[in-house]
This record gives C-alpha cells, sequence and structure tokens, in this order.
C-alpha cells in the first residue's frame, strides 16, 4: 500500500477516501455510492478518451501533497454563482475524479502479483530473524557455564610456571642486551672519528647478533636504532664522496670505497659518485659565476642566487669576463682531474685483486668480477658525459657575453683559454670539443665581423689621411720582426696541440707528458703560466705601440742598435692610436730628426712602405694569428685579410692611376687580368652609393653593410704640380709600398695554404693568381700619368708642324724640335734625380717611367709625322736622321734597352718606300697605327706616284680596317 500511496504523492494524486475528506460538506452530501462508483469502473471508457480526462486536471492538483483543493476551487468561483454552470463544473469534477480512480484501481490490479510475492519475502524474513535470536540466547547460556566449569586457581598456577621460564630465558637475553649497548657507543665513537669501515663492521656484527634476540621488544629499539645508525653511515658515506669531486684523497677515497663494499653496494657508490660529480660541475661554476656578478653588482642583492646559471652568465661585465672566465676554467679543471684520479685509483685497486692467491680467494673475486666490470664501463661512459656538461657550461659562459667589443688581445686570451680546455677535453676523453669549438666559432666570426669591420674603416681612414712620405725602417726590416708575426717562429702554448706543443719543449722526454700527468700532484694549466702567457701577450700582441712605447722601442732594438727608427715607428703609431691625422706630421719629424748618414746608409735597399703599409701587415699578422689559434674560420679570416689587401690596392689605383686617358692612348696599360680584378673589387668590396646623396636609399643594407665607401685622397697631397714631377714621389711610395705588401703576400702564401680548408684552397690560389700578382702591374698606368706630363708632347707637335719637308736636297742638320725633345728628357731626368734624392726609385720605377715617357715620345713623332702635308724623299731622309740623332742622344740619358716603339717609328718612316702593292701588304699587317697614321701615307708618300683609283683603293682598305673598331 506504501508504494501506491508514494506513486500517488509523486503523480500529484490522493486517494479517493482522501479526496473525499478534502471536499466541502456540501460536495460530501453528494458522495456517490459504492453502486456508482463499480457502475463507474464497469462502464465503458474509451482509454483515450479517459487520458483525455486525466490530462485535462489542472496541474496544480499534483504539485504536492499539502494543496489545499478546497481552498483552490473557492478561489475560483466567480463573484455572482451560477447554479447550472457550478453544476456543470461539478459534474466535471467527478469526471475527473471517476477517470483517476479508474486508473488507480487498474494499476493497483496491475501490480497485485508483485505486492503479494513482495509480502512472502517479508515474511520469510520476520521468520528468520526470530531463529536468530533464539541461538543467540542459547549461546550465551552455554558459555556462562563453561566459565563456571572450570576453576581460576588452575588457570593461575599455568600461567605461574610459564612466566618462570620466560624470566629464565629473559636474564640471558638483558645480559646479551647490555653488551649490545655498551657496542652502540663505541659505534658513535667510530663515526665521530670517520671510521666508516670500522663502524660499518661492528654495526653489522652488531645487527646480527640482535637478530637472535629480535622477538624482544627493546633488541627490536636497539635494532631499530642500529638500522638508523647504518643509514647514518651511508649519508655520511655519500657527503665523504662527493667530496672527493673537488679535491681527491687517496686515502679518504679508499675508505669510503672500503666502506661501501662492506655494505654491499658498490654499483650503487658508483651511481652516486657520478651523480655528484654532475652535481659539483654545476655547483663549482654557479658559485664562480656568482661571485664574480656579485662583486661586479657592488651589492648584496639576492636576486642573483635565484637565477638560473645560463641567465647568470648574461651579468658578467667585460672587465671581469677573462679572470671569471679563467677561474671558471680552473674549477673546472679541479673537477676533471678528481675524475681523472678517481679511475687511476679503480685500475691501480683492479690490478691488485685480479690475482687471487687461494680458491676463497679466487669465488671471492669472481663475487666482484660483475662489480669491477660495472665500475669500470660506468667510469668510462662517465668520461664522455663529464665532459659533456663541462661544454655546455663552458659554451653558456661563452654565449652569454656579446665579444663583438673586446679589445683584439682579450678575445686572443679568450681564444687561447678556451683552445687550453679543449686540449684538457681530448686529453680527458678524446674529444674533438665540437660544443665549445661551435660557441667560439659563432663568437668568433661575430667578433671578427665587428673588428674587420672596424680595421676596414680604420684602414680608410689612414689612406685618406696618408701622405704617402716614406715610413723609414731599417735596411734588413721584414715582417718576422713584428710581434704580430712571432707566432709563426714559436708555438703559443695555450693554443697548439699537444703534439706541437711537446715539440716546441726542451726534449722527447716531455713529449709524453699530458697534461693530466704534468698536474697531477699540483698545479693547474690554466694558472701555471699566467705570468708567462701575460708576458708573451704583451710580447705578441702589444707590438702595435698602442699598449707600451717602451715595449714598442725595446723590440725593434733588438733587431738593430739605432735607436732612431724604433722611436719614430713607436711615435707614428702612437698617433694613430689618437685617431688624428699623424702621418704627414709624423713623417716630417721623422725626417727633421733623421740624421743624413743613417739616411744615406739604408736609402739604397731599404723598402718602400708606409705607415698605413705597416699597419695593414700588422693587421694581417693579427688576423692570423687569430686563424692559428681557431682553425674552423680560418677561410673567414683569410677572406678578410684578401680584403686589406684588395682595399689597398683599390686605393693606391684610385688615388693614383684612375685616369680617362688610358683607352685614347692604345698602350694597353691596364691588363684584362687587371682590369677584371679592380671591377671585382668594386663590386664586392666597394661601397659606391656612400658617395651619392641618397646614400642610405638604394641597395640592400646586409650588402651596404659589408661594404666600405670609396676612400679620397688627402688633400696634402699634390699631383699637378709639375715641379714634383707631378707627385712623382708619392706615387712612388704608394706603389712600391704596394709591391712590397704584395711580396709580404707571397711570403706568406704557404703558411696561409696550410691554414686554409682544403674545400677552399682555390679561394687562395685565385687570390694570389688574379690579386696578389697584378700589385706590380698599377706601375704602368700610374707612373704613365707622370709620364703624358712630363714631357710636353703638344709642343713637340707644334714645332713639327713648322718644318719643311718638301726639300730637295739632303739634310746633314736634324730639327730644332729634336733638341727641344731632347731637352724635355734631360730636364725629366734632373728632376727624377730631384725626386730620387727624397724618395728611393727602384731600378723596376726607372724603367717603366723612361719606358712610358719614350713611348710617348715616338709616338708623338710618328703623330707629328703623320701630320705632314707634304713630303719628299729628301723629307723623309730627314725624318730618319732626326730620329737617329733623337736615338743616340736619348741612349745617353737611360740604360733602358732596347728602346721602346724604336721600331714604331722607324717601320713608319721606311713605309713611304713602299709600292703600292706593298702598301698594301703594309696596311694589313700594322694595324698598331691609327687610320689618320695609314691614311697620311697613302696622300702624301704614294699620292705622287700612283692614280686615284689606287689611291682610293688603298684608302677604303684602311677604312675596312678601322670598321671593326668603331
Amino acid at each position: 500500500m506504501q508504494k501506491i500511496k508514494s506513486l500517488m504523492a509523486r503523480q500529484g494524486l490522493k486517494s479517493p477516501q482522501e479526496s473525499m475528506a478534502d471536499l466541502s460538506p456540501v460536495e460530501n452530501l453528494r458522495i456517490p455510492s459504492k453502486e456508482e462508483l463499480r457502475e463507474l469502473r464497469e462502464q465503458p471508457i474509451d482509454p483515450q478518451a479517459e487520458q483525455e480526462i486525466i490530462d485535462s486536471i489542472e496541474e496544480v492538483y499534483f504539485s504536492s501533497d499539502s494543496f489545499d483543493m478546497v481552498q483552490h476551487e473557492l478561489e475560483k468561483l466567480p463573484p455572482e454563482l451560477n447554479l447550472q454552470e457550478l453544476e456543470e463544473y461539478r459534474d466535471k469534477l467527478k469526471r475527473q475524479q471517476a477517470a483517476v480512480s479508474k486508473k488507480v484501481a487498474d494499476l493497483i490490479l496491475e501490480k497485485q502479483p508483485s505486492y503479494v510475492k513482495e509480502l512472502e519475502r517479508v515474511t520469510a524474513l520476520q521468520t528468520n530473524l526470530q531463529l536468530a535470536a533464539v541461538i543467540c540466547t542459547n549461546a550465551r547460556r552455554q558459555l556462562s557455564v563453561a566459565k563456571e566449569g572450570f576453576t581460576e586457581a588452575s588457570l593461575g598456577l599455568l600461567a605461574n610456571q610459564r612466566r618462570r621460564q620466560l624470566l629464565t630465558g629473559l636474564l640471558k637475553s638483558l645480559r646479551t642486551i647490555k653488551t649490545l649497548q655498551r657496542t652502540d657507543v663505541r659505534l658513535s665513537e667510530m663515526l665521530e672519528e670517520e671510521d666508516y669501515p670500522g663502524a660499518i663492521q661492528l654495526c653489522l656484527e652488531c645487527q646480527k647478533a640482535a637478530s637472535t634476540f629480535k622477538h624482544y621488544s627493546c633488541i627490536s629499539e636497539l635494532n631499530s636504532k642500529l638500522q638508523d645508525t647504518l643509514e647514518q653511515i651511508e649519508e655520511q658515506l655519500d657527503v665523504a664522496l662527493s667530496k672527493t669531486c673537488k679535491h681527491f684523497d687517496v686515502s679518504h677515497y679508499t675508505k669510503v670505497q672500503l666502506a661501501y663494499t662492506l655494505l654491499g653496494k658498490t654499483q650503487t657508490a658508483m651511481d652516486q659518485l657520478h651523480m655528484h660529480f654532475t652535481q659539483a660541475i654545476h655547483n663549482t661554476v654557479f658559485q664562480v659565476v656568482l661571485g664574480y656578478v656579485e662583486l661586479c653588482a657592488g651589492n648584496a642583492d639576492t636576486k642573483f642566487q635565484k637565477m638560473q646559471y645560463k641567465d647568470l652568465c648574461t651579468h658578467i661585465t667585460l672587465d671581469s669576463y677573462i679572470p671569471c672566465l679563467t677561474d671558471l676554467c680552473k674549477a673546472l679543471w679541479e673537477v676533471m682531474l678528481s675524475y681523472h684520479r678517481t679511475m687511476q685509483w679503480h685500475e691501480e685497486h683492479d690490478k691488485q685483486e685480479a690475482s687471487p692467491t687461494d680458491e676463497a680467494a679466487a669465488a671471492e673475486s669472481d663475487e666482484s668480477v660483475v662489480d669491477r666490470s660495472y665500475v669500470k664501463k660506468k667510469l668510462e661512459h662517465g668520461l664522455t658525459r663529464i665532459w659533456q656538461d663541462v661544454q655546455l657550461k663552458v659554451k653558456a659562459y661563452i654565449l652569454g657575453t656579446d665579444m663583438s667589443n673586446f679589445k683584439y688581445d682579450d678575445f686572443i686570451v679568450v681564444l687561447d683559454v678556451i683552445s687550453r680546455l679543449m686540449q684538457v677535453g681530448e686529453e680527458f676523453c678524446g674529444s674533438k670539443s665540437e660544443v665549445l669549438q661551435e660557441s667560439i666559432k659563432r663568437q668568433s666570426v661575430n667578433y671578427f665581423k665587428n673588428y674587420h669591420r672596424a680595421r676596414l674603416e680604420e684602414l680608410r681612414m689612414f689612406l685618406e689621411n696618408e701622405t704617402w712620405e716614406l715610413c723609414p725602417v731599417k735596411s734588413n726590416f721584414n715582417i718576422a720582426q713584428l710581434h704580430e708575426f712571432k707566432f709563426m717562429g714559436q708555438c703559443r702554448s695555450p693554443s697548439v696541440s699537444p703534439s706541437r706543443q711537446a715539440t716546441s719543449s726542451t726534449g722527447p722526454a716531455q713529449e709524453e707528458l699530458s697534461l693530466f700527468q704534468q698536474y697531477l700532484q699540483e698545479g693547474n694549466p690554466f694558472e701555471m703560466p699566467a705570468e708567462h702567457r701575460e708576458e708573451e701577450t704583451e710580447d705578441v700582441l702589444a707590438s702595435n705601440g698602442y699598449e707600451s712605447d717602451e715595449l714598442e722601442k725595446s723590440v725593434y732594438q733588438d733587431y738593430d742598435s739605432d735607436s732612431d727608427v724604433p722611436e719614430e715607428l713607436k711615435q707614428d703609431f702612437v698617433d694613430e692610436q689618437t685617431g688624428d691625422v699623424p702621418l704627414k706630421s709624423v713623417s716630417r719629424e721623422t725626417i727633421r730628426s733623421k740624421k743624413k748618414s743613417d739616411y744615406n746608409l739604408n736609402k739604397t735597399n731599404a723598402p718602400i712602405l708606409t705607415n698605413t703599409t705597416l699597419n695593414v701587415i700588422r693587421l694581417v699578422g693579427k688576423y692570423m694569428q687569430m686563424m692559428n689559434i681557431l682553425k674552423p674560420i680560418a677561410f673567414d679570416v683569410i677572406h678578410c685579410v684578401s680584403q686589406l689587401f684588395d682595399y689597398y690596392l683599390y686605393a693606391v689605383y684610385t688615388f693614383f692611376g684612375r685616369n680617362d686617358m688610358y683607352e685614347s692612348s692604345g698602350l694597353g696599360l691596364i691588363s684584362s687580368r687587371l682590369r677584371t680584378t679592380l671591377n671585382r673589387i668594386q663590386e664586392s668590396l666597394i661601397d659606391m652609393e656612400a658617395v651619392g646623396e641618397n646614400a642610405g636609399v638604394h641597395g640592400p643594407a646586409e650588402d651596404r653593410k659589408e661594404k666600405v665607401p670609396s676612400p679620397h685622397l688627402s688633400q696634402m697631397v699634390v699631383l699637378t704640380n709639375s715641379g714634383t714631377l707631378y707627385g712623382l714621389a708619392q706615387r712612388v711610395v704608394a706603389t712600391e709600398s704596394l709591391v712590397f705588401l704584395a711580396e709580404q703576400f707571397e711570403s706568406l702564401q704557404s703558411h696561409l695554404d696550410t691554414m686554409m680548408p682544403a674545400a677552399k684552397k682555390p679561394f687562395l690560389q685565385q687570390f694570389y693568381s688574379q690579386t696578389v700578382s697584378t700589385a706590380s702591374e698599377l706601375r704602368k698606368p700610374i707612373y704613365w700619368i707622370v709620364a703624358a706630363k712630363a714631357i710636353d708632347y703638344e709642343q713637340m707637335l707644334l714645332l713639327m708642324a713648322g718644318v719643311k719637308w718638301d726639300i730637295r736636297e739632303i739634310m746633314s742638320q736634324h730639327n730644332v724640335y729634336v733638341d727641344v725633345l731632347l731637352k724635355e728628357f734631360e730636364q725629366f731626368n734632373k728632376r727624377l734625380g730631384d725626386v730620387s734624392r727624397h724618395v728611393r726609385i727602384p731600378l723596376p720605377v726607372s724603367n717603366v717611367l723612361w719606358e712610358h715617357c719614350i713611348r710617348l715620345a715616338n709616338r708623338t713623332l710618328v703623330e707629328g709625322y703623320a701630320n705632314v702635308k707634304k713630303c719628299s724623299n729628301e723629307g723623309r731622309a730627314l725624318m730618319q736622321l732626326d730620329f737617329q740623332q733623337f736615338l743616340m742622344k736619348l741612349e745617353k740619358l737611360t740604360d733602358l734597352r732596347p728602346i721602346p716603339d724604336k721600331e714604331f717609328v722607324e717601320t713608319y718612316i721606311k713605309a713611304y718606300y713602299l709600292t703600292e702593292n706593298d702598301m698594301e701588304q703594309f696596311i694589313k699587317n700594322h694595324r698598331e697605327y691609327s687610320m689618320k697614321q695609314l691614311a697620311n701615307l697613302v696622300n702624301v708618300c704614294l699620292g705622287s706616284h700612283i692614280n686615284k683609283k689606287a689611291r682610293q683603293k688603298l684608302l677604303a682598305a684602311i677604312d675596312d680596317i678601322d670598321r671593326p673598331k668603331r
């Protein structure tokens, strides 16, 4: 019934009785009888209609049990009541009630079998519970009877007897426990003395004895205490083991290993040891870097201690970078040395255990074979792992700072230290240190690009302020005397491989000593040569005079006792450091202070070079030092070295050799190879747009960044004064300093070739064959300008135009223009001598100058002869007389043999005597003559004895030859 009620409650229904009770008294008077209800139920009603009646019931009737339906219906009544409507509404409610009642009755009938079945189960459960209550009552009654059936006295006797036996055994146990307690005190004392093997041995014996009495609670506590003591020993052992990572002590490590062997944890100890080494590396580098960061920060800010190591490295200042790097490498060396000595200890220990003396020892040895094998493999594997950790830590430090603004000397020191560290790595585990190489290569390329860019700009400044006066050096000067090239004669110990370093040492006995052998007991490879390295760095790197004047002076005095030149060279570079325009003033001071005897002594064979040349040579030496230390960037460095030479060559050409008259001269002054080289330099290195007004608008920024603006000749250099032969002294100094520079490059080729990667060697060969070898070719265009202006060729043409060539008698006296021309040559020779008093003019230069002058004179003669309108045979003979007179006098002025273009003039004069057919062949074979000159031969020489048609034919042949040129 409860289920039916709950169902009705969920559906918001009430029982018929409840529903009737809720009706008003008026409604109760009209409750239908049972017969009526039965009739209602028995009346067949359509299920659908019945469902519709139920659905028509207001939802509020199903809301809750506390719903007052009477109140609800009364509130719905209208103010004015209508009986008929009320009757109809009442009938509707009755129909709804009847439908609900029928629905409920149907549901009851439907669930009747389930109700009966459930009721039967409840009845059976009630019966079982009554039976269980009876069983429990009987059991309690029987237990009470059993308790009364035994006497307490009998049980008491048995208990006392048992207690007596236990106490007898307890007495023996207490005596043993007393001994164990005394042993525990001794165990604590041994721990305080750090006698780990003895403490473990005693502890294990106590545990073995205590295991016999482990059933006693006091022994259990003692055993627990012994176990805690053993764990405490293991913890102290772990701490002791970690101490060996930084400072290895044989006796200390022996005790620790013996203790772990007693514990049977040899393999665990080795795992822990490697973990400690890894931790030691991290802690060591962090503390070193943290110390420098806090020192430089100058406050006690604790934010640095919470930083990651990689972030901490970015806070190192430039001043503390090298000391911190050195201390970092020293600390890491101590860790790696400890690992190396650890491996040595195990190797020696294994040798001692490898030869058992009896069967028991052999059996014991067999048990430890697995441990020894494990330890050996673990140690060998740990070599690479530890070195990898070291590389990563140093890499983070290297890349944590931008080195692009480092001083050159400081950067070389960094390379030295890292190179020594890589040597340590090679000896430590045979590693090539790819991580370190890659990181230092990245920094080196970055640094070198910035450094090279600055040096190119500096070179441009030097060139633009260069007055092209001699830098006085000794007659025996060579680049090996410069500090920058000292590395070629001696190995820098931090930067060479072990084999090379050993080779440069005192004897073969040292060849076998590795760094770990040299510093096994004491010292540090990053500490021992510190003073020596400092001195050596000054000896090699301070040679440019920037750092020490006295050092510069003393070094030059090593090669020559005369102190004049070192003072001058020293002064040159001190001035260059200020960034002023020192070159002219320095040279004047140099000449003023120079003793005449010294000058005359050296001028005949001293190299011709300028301050800028010397600066370029020094730069090349510095570049090669870096290349020698860091082979991976050798190609980048050599490429930059080539740019130094390219820029110097291009500057000399731009200042002294560029002239639009080259092409018109027809002398082939610039070879195709030289022209190709100059075009290549201009395209790849010279920023031509920087000269324009909109320099920043054109061209990609990256391409512009790699280029340098074209230099401009200093206003102090005057090239238009005829009295100085149009700046011949400056031209000689510039050109011959370039030739000298090329010679130095030639001497360095074999050394550069050994440093160059095999795949890049063609670049080096091409640089030498197409650029360096073309330096001497610049003499022709540069000195040609002097030759073209030194002699007044136009005056000679005017004088020749005034000569009458159609004479009828053979003359015995040459013409005046020959004397004028020879006088010009004598004047040229005199001025050449004046220049040579200030600047030595080498024989090749003298020869080129004379060759150009003579060649231009001869071509002017031919041009003058080609301007003749009328000429007789006697006139041609006079031409020959004039030329022979010119040659005779000229040969007394110069030693140049043969006279250039002699045949050029003679052949042209002799062409007057050719017949018509020979002239046609002459025109085809001699294309070196201009069309005007050939036409003059036809018109003037043959015109008198050939007809017009033949002359037109020859002129047409000349035009055909000239047409391809046009």
